[in-house]
């Protein structure tokens, strides 16, 4: 049995791996690649069998946001040649939504850009998403930006399932990234919507320049919240953003960062989110042994692998969908 076996296998008996022993995973020998995928894979079969959640998201308002974020074309500070739009009307949120449905995505996320929902944007969220859990049998899942208390109580009492707001980074890079909000800001996030009865999704974009040591932290702080799902983002270096150019991943270390997700977070929904194609590459399917869920469709402001390559991607790994088609009011 191989140490990251023997690893996995202390993990499952309920050890807390060390920062040390995280560590160690993402400066792992490309030689033992497969052996830690192997320990990963052990924890989640574990919990998971090999059972993969889909899920699918809208740009519901794109651009127009007034957040210095180095790595995001909607950003105030990018050039980046995207579409940009007002919130859409609810009729295109429901389409969506079918969509999703369609693509047998149990959970359909809400995205808009921007720093926070004005009024207007979150009663347009609160009125589509109450159609859609009348008709089927999907999670929802929104990201809004910053709430107040009160926008995430009506997000609860509409239906949401689950609110996204990613740490994207540790504290110590955090100010490298962005400056037009802090790292408490998001964090506060995330522990509101726990406090509200949601349940809270939280990642990382990995390849912003950071070290190491601050991916583990990211890990560390995501188990220390809590979060139930955990999205880990590759940078996809947009043209026209602070961070155009940078090439910083090769697809090994982006499966060390998924192993290592998993070792830190074993009962954790690990989503590999966006930039998986560009990073990834031939050794995508790779990625699942360690985590369980996917996004298929397209991203914000960039392309998505065609989904029906997805659906063969599991079927060739041996993997099931994690889906129950039933309509709820056809």
């Amino acid at each position: 049995m191989s140490k990251w076996s023997e690893l996995a296998l202390e993990v499952l008996n309920g050890h807390e791996i060390t920062k040390e022993e995280a560590l160690s995973i993402l400066n792992s020998s490309d030689m033992e690649l497969l052996e830690v995928l192997q320990g990963a894979y052990a924890i989640r079969h574990h919990y998971y069998g090999n059972k993969v959640k889909l899920n699918m998201l809208i740009n519901t308002k794109s651009g127009l946001c007034p957040e210095n974020c180095g790595y995001c074309s909607q950003s105030s500070i990018s050039n980046a040649p995207i579409q940009k739009y007002r919130m859409v009307d609810k009729d295109t949120i429901l389409k969506g939504a079918d969509q999703a449905y369609q693509l047998h995505a149990g959970t359909y996320c809400i995205v808009a850009s921007g720093r926070g929902p004005s009024n207007h944007e979150l009663d347009q969220v609160v009125s589509a998403v109450k159609e859609i859990k009348d008709k089927y049998q999907l999670k929802i899942c929104a990201c809004l930006g910053i709430l107040k208390p009160d926008q995430a109580a009506k997000l609860k009492e509409a239906g949401v399932d689950r609110y996204n707001h990613n740490l994207n980074t540790s504290e110590d890079h955090h100010d490298s990234i962005t400056t037009s909000h802090s790292y408490d800001d998001r964090v506060n996030t995330v522990e509101l919507v726990k406090e509200s009865g949601i349940s809270p999704c939280s990642g990382i974009i990995v390849g912003m320049k950071e070290t190491k040591e601050d991916v583990v932290n990211v890990a560390m702080s995501l188990k220390v919240l809590d979060a139930d799902s955990i999205p880990v983002n590759f940078l996809h270096a947009i043209d026209g953003t602070p961070l155009e150019g940078t090439k910083e991943l090769n697809p090994r270390y982006c499966l060390k960062v998924l192993a290592l997700m998993r070792y830190v977070n074993p009962t954790k929904e690990i989503r590999i989110s966006g930039g998986r194609e560009v990073n990834l590459g031939s050794l995508q399917p790779l990625g699942l042994y360690a985590a369980n869920s996917i996004f298929v469709g397209d991203y914000l402001t960039t392309s998505g692998q065609e989904t029906t390559a997805d659906h063969q991607m599991l079927e060739d790994l041996g993997f099931e969908v994690d889906f129950v088609k039933e309509t709820i009011n056809a």
